[in-house]
């Protein structure tokens, strides 16, 4: 007997069955508003050229009527939109619309959309139906074989941006990781290797994205070796990540001068899997009194308390903690504005954890350009809403080599005593 439950996902405009008002009102703003700003950008660009005039001195730019109206798949679904066009008597300046790109089909959102939907499992093939269901039956352009145009499309951006110049932009700090995809990849020891670095001015950029053989020291050195190539040249001032040691060996001989941090997320599961369920809880509060501290100070006494009073039971604990003690706290060596970011490797766990989750539930075969390629897109659009690092007159002290002191700016004065 079929005991088969599923229900096909209907869309209530395919269905009929019931009318989404909500959405007709949003989409009919959406319309209004986008009309506006592009009436907007349409008058700024004449009254640029309000004064230039032709040969026979007439107005050198004038109104032309639209262009064919055309629609914009969105997260609301279709939003019919209609370009002003613009002419010039001379023939020689154009009007392109910042908001409305000729060739513009689908928003961002859409764009992030595809990926998302590629690692959850879904088949090119199978792109149409889901679309549908999501964002309108008129979604032209969205058919399989435009996913897989889609798909060649990124992977050539991917490969591009590897080879970018970098540039001479110094970086404060480089978070680091490996990333394990729950899905079948062309190698079992495969992991994509995540670079982000924060800039001087505190902006967070995605340095590095590719692929390697498990987290080995020949794997990430290849990765720092390239960025140096590429215009990284200025040692960064820390380093965050987890204990992969291919890193940490490798750290060393690309950037000498480079601080280490270990992500206490990280530490902290390793230690509590030392200990039995039932003490796991009170561990962790003491980890974190540790990891929280207002000072070094405070922080070794804490650690102290936690090895003699917590761990004598359980020395496996004891020897996964202290083996780190100097990497763990070398953030009260940095701005205390920017401890909560570089205490751990949360940029990269953050962007990347909801693809995990996705992906661990994948059971096609995907290939890596194809898992590298989706990975980039969502990387890249979620790199547009990192939070930039506060305290940016600290970044610029901390650039130009003024040492800090549990968090503070150790005061010319009192570096000219330590030297004396």
């Amino acid at each position: 007997m079929n005991h088969d439950t599923g229900r096909a996902l209907k869309n209530p405009e395919v269905s009929g069955e019931v009318r989404d008002v909500l959405t007709e009102v949003l989409r009919q703003g959406a319309q209004q508003l986008i009309t506006q700003a592009v009436e907007t950008e349409v008058e700024e660009f004449l009254r640029q050229y309000r004064e230039a005039r032709d040969e026979a001195g007439r107005r050198r730019l004038v109104r032309n009527g639209y262009l064919p109206p055309r629609t914009i798949q969105t997260g609301l679904g279709g939003v019919a939109v209609k370009a002003p066009r613009v002419r010039d008597r001379t023939g020689t300046i154009r009007f392109t619309s910042a908001i409305l790109p000729p060739y513009l089909r689908r928003t961002k959102t859409i764009e992030a959309l595809l990926p998302w939907l590629y690692l959850t499992g879904i088949s090119t093939g199978d792109f149409s139906e889901a679309l549908t269901a999501l964002v309108g039956p008129h979604a032209p352009g969205l058919s399989a074989g435009t996913i897989s145009r889609l798909k060649a499309v990124w992977q050539d951006e991917h490969a591009r941006w590897e080879k970018r110049e970098i540039g001479t932009t110094p970086y404060a700090y480089l978070w680091v990781d490996g990333l394990h995809f729950g899905v079948r990849l062309e190698e079992a020891n495969q992991c994509i290797r995540v670079v982000i670095g924060a800039t001087a001015e505190g902006k967070k950029e995605l340095l590095a994205l590719t692929d390697g053989f498990r987290e080995s020291e020949e794997s990430w050195k290849d990765v720092l070796l390239d960025l140096q190539r590429r215009g990284l040249t200025v040692d960064p001032r820390l380093a965050i990540g987890d204990g992969a040691l291919g890193f940490w060996k490798a750290l060393p001989q690309v950037w000498g001068h480079t601080r280490t941090q270990r992500c206490w997320v990280h530490k902290t599961v390793n230690v509590l899997n030392k200990f039995p369920n039932h003490l796991q809880a009170k561990a962790k509060s003491a980890l974190h009194q540790i990891g929280m501290a207002a000072t070094r100070e405070h922080a070794g006494q804490a650690f102290e308390a936690f090895l003699t009073t917590d761990t004598p039971q359980y020395p496996k604990a004891a020897e996964c903690l202290a083996k780190d003690t100097k990497a763990l706290l070398a953030f009260y060596d940095f701005p205390a504005q920017h401890w909560h970011h570089i205490r751990t490797t949360n940029p990269i766990e953050s962007t990347f954890a909801t693809v995990r989750l996705r992906t661990a539930k994948t059971r096609g075969c995907v290939s890596r350009t194809s898992i590298l390629s989706m990975v980039f897109k969502l990387a890249r659009s979620a790199e547009g809403h990192w939070v930039k690092l506060c305290g940016t007159a600290q970044m610029a002290k901390l650039m130009q080599g003024v040492p800090f002191k549990n968090g503070a700016e150790v005061r010319k004065e009192t570096r000219q005593e330590i030297a004396a």
